[in-house]
């Protein structure tokens, strides 16, 4: 056991090149590949997606990309790729690909949340938690609780300067990267109490809005060797003014509609739709009170993915009420009910508190990243006590969902925009 653990502590070395060079046409862009001086040695990422795997980080060089006369993100926009052994504040064992690209898709996310402090929480590159607030304190234990169990070991990223209190809660579980434009006098200290924890300073986390609305050249490489080129997601929905009523017609030329959302279940449906470009398709969001209650992803039905992520809210619940009170699992604690009989009570009354409450859901609202093809997936999240919807509308059956909706006086809109993560 003791040699298998040594493969996700070695370095593997990598024979890419120190440049990389991309034309498309008269575009060019060109990249040099990352490296860092630690103590005395250099080196480059840790590995990649899996131990066996070399892997290099690139940071974009010159660029002069014009395609189809917009406005493109250029080389002075790093945040991660730019990543310097300065503001590598403690490496840890100095980070991989997957501590790289959590810590990116987190920044994807916040550059849609930067009007209060924000934090989220990766593993995965999917959010296991995030959430907006009037502190980022506050966020940060929103987004912790939200799903305690996936947070362990993930990459928690914050918008605004990270203050003690919040660095506390931070230092109290484990996590394997915290990323913040900047720390507050004394957190630093707090964090390396945990000598393992990977501490980036990036400030760009903190100017995020300069990226809104610019797209980057997303490629993906295909198993053949070649590759798809696409323009990025780029969020549309920014303001309440953005959304589009949910209307539609059915056959027979009759129009439905839902109720109008309320301000509070707009801000939260904006809040959901910007998580939402981070999470891998298909997936459904619950949120409430600007923070997440349960996020279901890389689903292959629609209405699949509701009852999955009803099924994480349920389970996430009922780990909360009894790690509150005696700071172990749920998982543990139904290990211990087999052979506790009191154990076992507390549990089975547990779990009927988690069915009353319906895992928290109610008076949430939800988003899912593509249109309902049929209402079930509606019926089934309005069980939950859910008050609005948002989604990208467009499906021949939309008059269908609304019905289903209206059923449930649900509030809908649209987005007019789908946001697969693929």
């Amino acid at each position: 056991m003791s040699d298998l653990k040594k493969m996700y502590s070695q370095i593997v070395a990598d024979e890419f090149s120190d440049t990389l060079k991309l034309s498309l046409g008269d575009t060019e862009i060109t990249y040099k590949k990352r490296t860092w001086d630690m103590d005395g040695e250099i080196r480059g990422l840790r590995y990649g997606e899996n131990p066996d795997q070399p892997a290099a980080l690139y940071a974009m060089e010159q660029s002069n990309c014009a395609l189809g006369g917009k406005k493109w993100r250029s080389a002075k926009d790093g945040i991660v790729s730019t990543l310097t052994e300065k503001q590598m504040i403690q490496a840890g064992k100095h980070p991989g690909k997957t501590n790289l690209t959590d810590v990116d898709n987190a920044a994807n996310i916040l550059q849609y949340l930067t009007k209060k402090p924000a934090a989220t929480i990766l593993k995965h590159n999917n959010p296991c938690g995030a959430a907006w607030q009037d502190s980022l304190e506050s966020a940060m234990s929103k987004a912790f609780w939200s799903d305690r169990i996936a947070a362990f070991g993930g990459a928690v990223v914050v918008n605004r300067a990270l203050d003690k209190a919040t660095a506390e809660l931070i230092s109290s579980q484990y996590f394997e990267v915290v990323a913040a434009p900047s720390f507050e006098n004394g957190v630093v200290d707090i964090l390396k109490s945990r000598k393992n924890l990977r501490i980036l300073e990036l400030p760009q986390l903190g100017r995020l809005e300069e990226y809104c609305g610019i797209p980057f050249l997303d490629i993906k490489s295909l198993m053949d060797g070649g590759l798809v080129i696409q323009q990025s997601f780029v969020n549309r929905i920014r303001t309440a003014q953005d959304f589009i009523p949910a209307t539609a017609m059915d056959k027979e030329g009759n129009s439905y509609a839902t109720r109008n959302a309320d301000p509070s279940e707009v801000e939260d449906l904006l809040f959901a739709w910007a998580v939402e470009a981070g999470v891998t398709s298909n997936s459904i969001i619950f949120v409430r009170d600007g923070a997440t209650v349960g996020i279901g992803t890389g689903e292959q039905d629609r209405v699949g993915c509701v009852e999955l992520t009803i099924h994480k809210a349920y389970t996430k619940y009922a780990d909360s009420i009894i790690y509150h009170k005696y700071q172990k699992s749920l998982y543990e604690w139904q290990l211990l009910a087999l052979s506790d009989k009191k154990a076992k009570e507390e549990l089975e009354e547990i779990m009927h508190q988690t069915a009353e409450a319906k895992g928290g859901l109610v008076g949430t609202r939800l988003v899912s990243d593509g249109f309902f093809p049929f209402r079930d997936g509606v019926d089934t999240a309005a069980a939950q006590g859910i008050t609005a919807i948002a989604q990208p509308g467009g499906s021949l059956r939309d008059f269908e969902v609304i019905n289903a909706c209206n059923e449930k006086n649900i509030a809908m809109l649209f987005t007019g925009q789908r946001s697969f993560k693929h």
